[in-house]
């Protein structure tokens, strides 16, 4: 199935058999497009060399930093995609976690491991600004 196979289905078809298929495919070909990313980058960190120059080991440093924070966000990524994947297993995959509406083929197109539709992220955005405003 397309993209604009799915998106041509009808919305009573939401989340039928074949649009779980679909994301289910989705979601794992990320995961192992990410898994992939991460594992390359710890063999460059298992790689690099310590130097004895002291400008050098500062920038392999901030290098090393670099790479530590992004593989961090890629795990937590990589979190995501576990948990769509364990939503679609028991069939709550596409469902509002808040609401319990639809999140929308749209919204999951775009993001395949969101959990809350847009008017309940809008309203999670919100509450955050409020807090981080106090």
């Amino acid at each position: 199935m397309t993209e604009q196979d799915l998106l041509a289905q009808s919305p009573n078809d939401y989340m039928n058999e074949a649009q779980q298929g679909f994301f289910r495919e989705l979601l794992l070909a990320q995961r192992d497009e990410l898994q992939a990313r991460i594992d390359a980058e710890f063999m460059v960190l298992r790689e690099q060399e310590p130097s004895s120059d002291p400008a050098d080991v500062g920038s392999a440093e901030e290098q090393r930093q670099w790479q530590l924070r992004l593989l961090e966000r890629e795990k937590k990524l990589l979190d995501k995609i576990d948990d769509a994947l364990e939503n679609l297993a028991r069939g709550e995959y596409g469902w509002c976690r808040e609401t319990g509406e639809a999140i929308g083929l749209q919204r999951l197109l775009l993001r395949p491991t969101a959990t809350l539709c847009i008017e309940a992220k809008e309203r999670e955005e919100l509450r955050e600004r409020h807090r981080r405003a106090i």
